[in-house]
């Protein structure tokens, strides 16, 4: 339902352009939840946050430091959808994902 409603979704510019809505993945019950800015190029190609490099870069700092795993977190992004060249996104574009 969710995954749904947000690919219908036209509150910002972002869904112009957008290929994927990247919304949360993980346990909703997690005891950590890790929070990014937006999804970059490869987010946006797979539909899924932080499996591009830098991401896969924080998990496994994660994993080495916490001893967790990507499937005991919760991961999302403040926005669903890629701004254009990674960009930070604008006051505009936050209060449209934030429903």
């Amino acid at each position: 339902m969710l995954l749904a409603e947000a690919s219908a979704c036209t509150r910002c510019e972002l869904s112009l352009r957008r290929q994927r809505v990247v919304i949360g993945s993980g346990p909703t019950d997690a005891r950590v939840v890790v929070v990014g800015e937006a999804p970059g190029r490869t987010e946006d190609e797979g539909g899924e946050p932080f499996i591009g490099r830098s991401g896969q870069l924080l998990l496994r700092l994660i994993h080495e430091e916490l001893s967790l795993e990507r499937s005991a977190l919760y991961i999302t992004n403040v926005v669903k959808c890629r701004p254009p060249q990674n960009k930070t996104p604008k006051k505009s574009q936050l209060a449209a994902c934030q429903p």
